[in-house]
């Protein structure tokens, strides 16, 4: 079923059980005043002392006629004896007697209201009180049981024609309770058809510059400009999906084109026999080597950055920030062995993932040496969580400091050193996972200082291996 009709059978259904509800708490209510009145009238109403004094003779003598009890009148009155004997008054109909009559008729009530039936089985309602009868031709007065009974017809009547006026406006009230559901539910579903429409286009074209209009603060409008915040997120993930793959075969055609180019020299010289001369060979092989282990870095940050951002992290521990700063430092001087390193190091613990850790670190004293001239100063401190590396190098320009961190970025004066433009890439995204930060400024007095924020402890927390 759709949605729009559920929604109509749930409002009418709510409607039914409402107006039902109402409708059976009216009747009940009416027909409890109905009762209290006619209860008030019989307590109000009093048999005529003549018309008991002839129907106590009358039944002494069996003189009560069927014609009488044919013709019956405002109400039903009979005496009735201890035994349960009952002597019906003129124009009168025999009620049947319950034990409430019979104790009234005993003397141990004073009276009784309740409900019975007629002999024909006519519905009546019943007050049975001790009334003093004078009897003529008898000196002492006799005390009786009086019943007195009015027909429940008077109120069954109206009560019937209420309860089909009820049902009459339960139904219409039913019935326009639906349709007005379901109006409202097409109304209201508008924008959800337009949400659909929207899906459906983008699933079927992949076109994701399909955007929904969003007014107002309601669900359908949040649900519009999170559909429309999704595209929009789904397009810059596939742009950047393009330009990475452009910027990774740019990147590639180059070592790629120079490998390629050595490979051919060395097959030409062993297809035609003319030997390369033995210090241009090696020249060769060194270029070569220097071109595949560029392009194993190259694919090895690749494959970093292929992760996506929203990716659980690996496996995280606590580590030592400053023994990993140590092994990163000694392989920046194999790679800078004219460099002087000056280091100023603290402990401070992290949680993060080691090898990645690592990485980042080597990026960013990599970076140092490419920039630091021979003979130069790399300055590394670590206090209190606070990683600090500074080159003497050339510096960033103002302008080139927000690309500093975009992949395949490079600056138009390191494009003659190697390198693919993705290390601080990696910088960045690794101490991000870490919950950390990192910014590269000017330094006072020339060259960069790369500056890495990580939060943890100067000593390990306890359980650690460290600890």
């Amino acid at each position: 079923m759709p949605l729009r009709s559920r929604l109509a059978l749930l409002t009418a259904t709510a409607v039914a059980l409402a107006v039902a509800a109402v409708s059976v708490a009216a009747w009940l209510l009416t027909r409890a005043q109905l009762l209290d009145e006619l209860d008030t009238s019989l307590r109000n109403t009093r048999a005529p002392r003549e018309q008991l004094a002839d129907a106590l003779v009358a039944c002494r003598t069996g003189a009560t006629t069927a014609e009488d009890a044919a013709r019956p009148g405002f109400a039903y009155i009979q005496l009735v004896g201890t035994d349960g004997s009952r002597c019906v008054v003129p124009y009168s109909r025999a009620v049947q007697v319950r034990e409430v009559d019979l104790a009234v008729a005993a003397g141990t009530r004073e009276d009784a209201l309740h409900t019975s039936r007629t002999d024909s089985g006519e519905a009546v309602r019943v007050r049975t009180v001790q009334e003093t009868v004078r009897v003529p031709g008898r000196g002492r007065p006799v005390t009786v049981a009086v019943s007195i009974a009015r027909p429940l017809t008077e109120i069954d009547a109206s009560l019937d024609r209420l309860a089909l006026l009820l049902a009459a406006l339960a139904g219409i009230g039913v019935i326009g309770a639906g349709a007005a559901g379901l109006w409202v539910a097409r109304a209201g579903l508008k924008p959800v058809d337009r949400l659909t429409e929207a899906v459906e286009h983008v699933a079927r074209t992949e076109d994701l510059t399909v955007r929904i209009p969003a007014e107002g603060e309601d669900e359908i409008a949040r649900l519009s400009r999170s559909f429309n915040a999704m595209t929009a997120a789904l397009a810059s993930s596939r742009d950047r999906q393009a330009q990475l793959i452009a910027d990774a075969g740019h990147e590639l055609r180059t070592p790629l084109t120079s490998l390629r180019t050595n490979i051919d020299l060395l097959a030409r010289s062993e297809e035609t026999g003319r030997a390369i001369p033995p210090e241009d060979r090696k020249a060769l092989l060194a270029s070569v080597k220097a071109q595949m282990t560029e392009l194993a870095a190259l694919i090895g940050d690749l494959q970093e950055l292929s992760r996506p951002d929203a990716a659980p992290p690996g496996r995280l521990e606590v580590v030592g920030l400053h023994d990993i700063l140590g092994t990163a430092l000694a392989r920046a001087r194999l790679r800078g062995p004219e460099l002087t390193f000056t280091q100023d190091i603290r402990p401070w613990y992290v949680r993060a993932e080691p090898a990645a850790l690592e990485r980042a670190l080597v990026n960013v004293l990599d970076n140092a040496v490419k920039f630091s001239p021979p003979g130069g100063e790399v300055e590394v401190g670590l206090l209190d969580g606070r990683l600090t590396v500074r080159d003497h190098g050339p510096g960033i320009p103002a302008d080139e400091l927000p690309h500093v961190f975009d992949r395949f970025w490079r600056s138009p004066s390191a494009r003659s050193l190697p390198g693919s433009g993705l290390g601080l890439s990696i910088v960045a995204r690794t101490v991000g996972r870490a919950g950390g930060e990192v910014a590269l400024t000017p330094a006072d007095g020339g060259g960069t200082l790369a500056v890495i924020r990580l939060p943890g402890a100067p000593t390990p927390p306890p359980g650690t291996a460290g600890a």
